[in-house]
């Protein structure tokens, strides 16, 4: 890993967590037809995680651009990604849960580790020039 695969990375992950909350703050409805998955009663819900999604994607986009500096804010990431891809795989493991969410989970997952990857990593280069 380096400082270039870091910051590519959070502009990935804010590209990923913007479009998706994007798409699910204008079109709350949509993946749900798609999948066959009956909606919430109220699309507020849906919408309410799309702005987190969408505030996620600036904090990951200001990471890109200073890794070292913002290195704090991957652990909101990595909080991020573990609640999301915790819940659908405990739901899957137990009750289950509709489909369309798994995806996004194994993405999540994938995002956790280099999330903690990329900390570490930074870590290393940040204690690395305090020295």
């Amino acid at each position: 890993m380096n400082i270039t695969m870091v910051k590519g990375l959070f502009v990935i992950a804010a590209l990923y967590d913007g479009i998706l909350g994007v798409l699910f703050l204008f079109f709350p409805g949509l993946a749900f037809e798609i999948f066959e998955v009956v909606p919430p009663n109220h699309f507020g819900y849906v919408q309410f995680s799309a702005i987190l999604l969408i505030i996620f994607a600036a904090m990951f986009f200001r990471v890109a651009r200073d890794p070292i500096a913002n290195r704090f804010i991957m652990l909101y990431g990595v909080a991020l990604k573990t609640g999301y891809s915790g819940l659908v795989f405990y739901y899957m493991l137990t009750t289950g849960v509709p489909a369309m969410w798994v995806p996004w989970a194994w993405a999540d997952l994938v995002f956790l580790v280099l999330f903690l990857m990329s900390w570490s990593y930074t870590g290393r280069l940040a204690s690395s020039a305090a020295d």
